[in-house]
């Protein structure tokens, strides 16, 4: 048996949220329709590492259409919806994932997926090709390259190229502009608060809602909660983004400050320890603390587990903790609280991200001579992705007359 899911009865389940994910994935069924007839990736093995998500799922299909060898495993512990699990390996994948792993469960299932000696990898936090250098450095010599979906991946990747420690180029999906300024905004300010509300049920309205990191992540989080009616609150340790917080309306202050007054607090640093007992000590009875960076490190689970007197099970994803008489919840272990507590982005703005990895695979496949770096995306195929999406839209926009585009790109022309 060449996967591992919790229940392949649930495949039928699955189909049905792949389905529905497709209708509203334009941009990647266009390119799976371009490819599915002339397979660029045959021969070609991919190992993935992403949530196991309905989107996810269009992506390791489009993939397949397209030829190549696909297997997969999720890249949280608590982000795998099982019937999706099931549904692909109904379709031939080599799925390894399962929602509720163990830390040992989930390197198990990267493991899995890395014996199929995979040409290109495709991560989301960069533990597959961490545990690849680190596990398995002999099947290095037969990767192309990959990719990398997110902030925190992308930032070990670097670190690892900066030490000379990384053996094959990544592509940093993540930092393309159709990516993070979509995906990163919009997708993560949604799902963020869509996970909060069905672990909670609160009303956001009137509620004072500290959201730690105004990065991009960061920003469509405190957007989406000021279009609920919340009073938001920055905490910041970069002095520009600080800066911009404050022009863009909201309060900015330390975290030890803001813990006196937040009702909801939401980390999207990519640090540790941005919220602690130091924290936690000052909060006020019912304070919610939520995740949305990719590591369950933000909200320091130990420190709360430690000055903890009690702690009961509310709901799913929802566990109370009695600290100095007051009551603290802590939504979906403190791990990515839209992936976990809910379903993650909306499929029309990963249909941009995942057009994006689909194209930079395209591009790995082609350049199989790069030097083992972290690279920007081709130039050009942002441009591509959104053009792609607006015409799916109905949305047509000028175009530059040839006068214009020499004016531009002049420098002879004065008052």
């Amino acid at each position: 048996m060449n996967y591992k899911v919790k229940d392949i009865s649930l495949a039928d389940q699955g189909n049905l949220k792949i389905s529905w994910a497709e209708s509203r994935m334009p941009v990647l069924m266009s390119l799976r329709e371009k490819y599915k007839r002339t397979r660029p990736l045959d021969g070609i093995k991919i190992a993935g590492c992403l949530h196991v998500t309905k989107e996810t799922a269009v992506l390791a299909k489009t993939l397949k259409d397209a030829g190549a060898r696909v297997s997969w495993c999720g890249c949280n512990p608590l982000s795998t919806q099982d019937d999706v699990a099931a549904a692909l390996a109904k379709e031939g994948i080599s799925v390894y994932a399962w929602r509720g792993l163990s830390t040992e469960e989930y390197y198990w299932c990267i493991e899995r997926v890395l014996e199929t000696e995979p040409n290109i990898t495709l991560d989301d936090g960069a533990d597959l090709v961490f545990t690849l250098h680190k596990k398995l450095p002999g099947l290095i010599k037969k990767v192309y390259g990959g990719t990398e979906e997110t902030t925190t991946g992308v930032k070990r990747l670097r670190s690892m190229a900066n030490d000379e420690k990384l053996k094959y180029p990544v592509i940093a999906v993540n930092d393309a502009e159709t990516k993070w300024e979509f995906d990163n905004v919009h997708g993560t300010g949604q799902s963020s608060l869509d996970g909060i509300m069905r672990a909670t049920n609160i009303l956001i309205a009137g509620k004072n809602v500290v959201v730690s990191g105004y990065g991009h992540c960061g920003r469509g989080i405190a957007s989406r909660a000021k279009g609920l009616g919340a009073s938001v609150i920055i905490t910041e340790v970069n002095p520009i983004n600080a800066l911009k917080a404050r022009l863009d309306g909201f309060e900015v202050m330390r975290m030890i400050e803001a813990a006196k007054i937040g009702d909801v607090f939401i980390t999207a640093t990519g640090s540790k320890s941005v919220i602690n007992k130091e924290h936690m000590m000052l909060m006020k009875d019912g304070a919610i603390l939520a995740n949305a960076g990719h590591f369950n490190v933000e909200v320091s689970v130990e420190d709360l587990e430690k000055i903890a007197e009690n702690k009961r099970t509310m709901r799913s994803n929802n566990v109370e903790y009695l600290v100095n008489e007051k009551r603290l919840y802590l939504i979906a272990e403190g791990r990515l609280v839209n992936l976990a507590a809910a379903e993650g982005h909306p499929s029309e703005v990963m249909d941009m991200s995942f057009a994006n990895q689909f194209l930079s695979i395209l591009y790995l496949a082609n350049n199989r001579s790069l030097e083992p770096k972290v690279y920007n995306i081709p130039k050009g195929q942002d441009e591509t992705v959104a053009r792609i999406k607006l015409e799916t839209m109905g949305i047509k926009i000028d175009e530059l007359t040839e006068e214009q585009k020499e004016y531009i790109s002049s420098y002879e022309e004065g008052t």
